[in-house]
């Protein structure tokens, strides 16, 4: 590595032949650098105070830091010697010091005070005595430790806001005391990541995302290119790790993040940050272009996938209360407000927000918020199907949409791969939102990070043993056995398959995608259709296939929100003594509390859910089992949600699960008055189900829906005739849709 030299002792001639032996574009830049160059630069810095009096949200955004901020002006801080878990004293206070460092050396550069800068010398100087002593967390259970955090992914938390707060107060601090902090706080944390975590580093995962930008910041904010160099193409600087290789291989082309919305808005941030550190010091490079501008595809396709409310989709492992008003969304918005441009969308979301990063991003927003006055009132969702996998080829993730505002209905359908280690086991799974309400949810994590108490913040064991397990999501369930028998490795080999879609009429929405991994010689295709009727009711028609040369057990469970309301057959309650509904693959946590045996007709069970019904109507042929079930058996921690379904249990070589969910009615709870609680839907016929077609026929209101969808040829352009009761069905394409005797419009 080239020794070091103070930026200001170069002569323009030595500065030329440090030019010459330089083999990375970065590194020139790294050794002109003007601080600081992380956060913001010092004409951005200058631009931000100037317009902090002019816009009331960044006046407003300024003040609460810097209120934050005096609490601890001229005090001493603790920098204690870790070890609580997350939740505990010793996390939650270095925590707040990465954050108060970050915060504080914004403020001494938009206020030229040193008791700012003080405030984070002071800081780093104890983490420079600190980490030197450092050995793996006493609280640490994974295979990533971390020393200050009980994982490395929070040292890497730690070394992003650490790195550019120590890049912020840089011109205020002597060569002696930069050299402390560089050797003591920072050198331990790195050399730790790059030779003691090495392969958890080289990683391709959100976690390493994170210690890439850490590595990487702070390799800028130091001037030390063997740290920029690893950060960017991996411990080996060959390129295939690093952040590059994250960019690459993290995202399919349309920027969807295999493991779900709720981590790419974890990783989004460090990604961001990171991104604006190389463009402040190495435009050239075009970071934010790279990849068809994979990082403002990344953002906008997770702002799609939330509800009306922000709440990001709870696929995977995901904390349900998550919503894009966290600090990583604030964050990702305002530089991409900056870098590439405006939007009215994400002004919605910065509105909503409430506050904006001290950068020129968020100066900017604050500007706009106060000089626009017909904000849209809510995110301009539309239906999207993204894919997954690098290449585009691993499945993906289809978000029906119909109606706007708080009329929304969005349908989601994960055909996705397995989404590395925080996927569940839910392939061919759906979801339903309906004005700003979830109504078939997904159960995401069990989990109460931060919280002490509840397993020191990790994941619980039920986490695995049941909110990944199959049977806790809303698809198929053969023999009680999870998909790919619970096993992740397994399940990472292979993906769904989208068969065909047609999106562009939002009265007349369609996806079809098959499985045929998830269990040894079964196959499973399911396809949606969403549709608004011409009176405008709303339903969606699940029509469900499984498939197998030998006999099994079919589970496809509804995991509903909302209050029982009416069912149209008779059910037994087990009032008395309650049993779990299995023994294995999370069916041990499920409470049996009723169960009917039906045969040979259409059943409906109506729910209520935030004064609007919804029925679930489905199609018996021969002989079923229904159950109603609630989560919370065997759990006398009290881990686990107490949340019900209702399971629809079929046997069979070949089954068929035909079913309607239909919106309707209205319950008006003050002034006693309830509209259409009865479902329209009045019979379900499968008049044709093969290996050719599946012919299905709904009568709702007296009218009648035919679908007519084909099963293994999906061309576009292919004809199709079929004789079915005496009728002539003729179509073009995958499948046909008539509403009535007409084609549906």
């Amino acid at each position: 590595m080239v020794k070091r030299i103070p930026d200001y002792l170069l002569t323009k001639c030595q500065m030329l032949r440090l030019l010459k032996i330089c083999s990375f574009v970065l590194f020139p830049v790294l050794l002109t650098a003007q601080h600081p160059v992380t956060f913001f630069t010092k004409t951005e810095a200058l631009s931000v105070k100037k317009n902090i009096p002019a816009f009331p949200l960044l006046t407003q955004s300024y003040n609460d830091i810097k209120k934050e901020v005096d609490e601890f002006v001229g005090k001493d801080i603790d920098v204690p010697f870790p070890k609580d878990p997350a939740g505990g004293y010793t996390h939650d206070k270095h925590k707040a010091n990465y954050t108060l460092m970050f915060n504080s050396g914004i403020l001494y550069n938009l206020t030229g005070d040193r008791k700012y800068a003080t405030l984070v010398k002071d800081m780093l100087l104890k983490y420079a005595v600190l980490n030197p002593t450092l050995k793996n967390h006493p609280q640490a259970t994974s295979t990533s430790p971390g020393r200050i955090f009980w994982q490395a992914l929070n040292d890497a938390n730690w070394m992003v806001y650490a790195g550019m707060a120590y890049d912020l107060i840089y011109n205020a601090l002597s060569l002696d005391e930069r050299k402390k902090i560089e050797e003591g706080a920072f050198k331990p944390e790195v050399d730790y990541f790059t030779k003691d975590l090495k392969e958890w580093f080289d990683r391709l995962h959100n976690h390493s995302v994170w210690a890439c930008a850490g590595v990487g910041i702070i390799g800028i904010a130091s001037n030390n290119k063997d740290y920029l160099d690893m950060a960017l193409y991996g411990i080996d600087k060959k390129g295939k790790t690093g952040f590059i290789a994250q960019m690459d291989n993290l995202f399919s082309p349309d920027g969807y993040y295999t493991e779900g919305p709720y981590y790419v808005r974890y990783a989004i941030l460090p990604y961001m940050l990171f991104a604006n550190a190389i463009n402040n010091t190495n435009p050239s490079l075009k970071i934010f272009d790279h990849r068809n501008k994979i990082l403002q595809k990344a953002l906008m396709t997770c702002l799609q996938q939330t509800n009306t409310n922000g709440v990001f989709f709870p696929m995977n492992d995901a904390i349900k209360e998550k919503n894009y008003t966290t600090n990583e969304i604030v964050t990702a918005i305002n530089i991409a407000w900056k870098v590439y441009g405006s939007d009215p969308g994400l002004l919605r979301v910065a509105k909503t927000q409430n506050r904006v990063m001290l950068n020129q991003g968020g100066a900017a927003i604050a500007a706009a918020i106060k000089n626009n006055k017909n904000i849209i009132p809510f995110y301009p969702y539309k239906t999207i199907e993204s894919t997954d996998g690098v290449r585009g080829d691993e499945g993906g993730i289809s978000v029906l949409r119909n109606g706007g505002d708080n009329n929304l209905t969005s349908l989601i359908f994960k055909y996705a791969s397995q989404g590395l280690g925080h996927g569940h086991f839910d392939r061919l799974n759906i979801n339903l939102f309906d004005k700003g309400n979830e109504i078939l949810q997904d159960y995401g994590s069990a989990r109460f990070i931060g919280i002490e108490q509840k397993y020191g913040g990790r994941y619980l064991p039920e986490n695995t043993a049941y909110a990944a397990q199959t049977i806790a999501h809303n698809t198929i369930v053969a023999d009680e056995t999870s998909h790919f028998n619970g096993n992740s490795d397994l399940g990472e080999k292979s993906h769904a398959q989208k068969l065909f879609s047609s999106v562009n009429n939002p009265a007349s929405l369609v996806v079809s995608a098959k499985e045929e991994n998830a269990y040894k010689n079964i196959n499973l295709q399911r396809t949606l259709y969403m549709l608004e009727l011409p009176e405008g009711k709303k339903i969606m028609v699940d029509i469900f296939n499984a498939t197998s040369a030998d006999e099994h057990q079919y589970d496809l469970p509804f995991q509903y929100s909302g209050q029982f309301i009416n069912t149209s057959f008779k059910y037994t309650a087990n009032n008395k003594k309650l049993e779990t509904l299995g023994t294995n693959n999370g069916y041990q946590f499920i409470w049996k509390e009723a169960e009917a045996s039906v045969a040979d007709t259409t059943i409906q069970f109506t729910f209520l859910n935030n004064q609007t019904y919804y029925t679930v109507s489905s199609l018996i042929e021969g002989a079923a089992q229904v159950f109603f079930t609630r989560s919370g058996a065997n759990d006398p921690h009290f881990n686990i949600r107490r949340e019900p379904s209702f399971i629809i249990r079929k046997k069979g070589s070949n089954q068929s699960f035909i079913n309607v969910i239909e919106i309707h009615g209205k319950y008006d709870a003050i002034n006693e008055f309830s509209t259409n609680a009865y479902a329209s839907v009045q019979q379900i016929k499968l008049l044709q189900n093969d290996k050719d077609f599946t012919i299905a026929e709904i009568t709702i209101g007296g009218k009648k829906i035919k679908i007519a969808q084909c099963n293994n040829n999906f061309e576009k352009t292919k004809k199709h005739s079929i004789m079915v009761e005496k009728e002539t069905i003729e179509w073009v394409g995958p499948y046909s849709l008539l509403y009535n005797g007409n084609q549906f419009k």
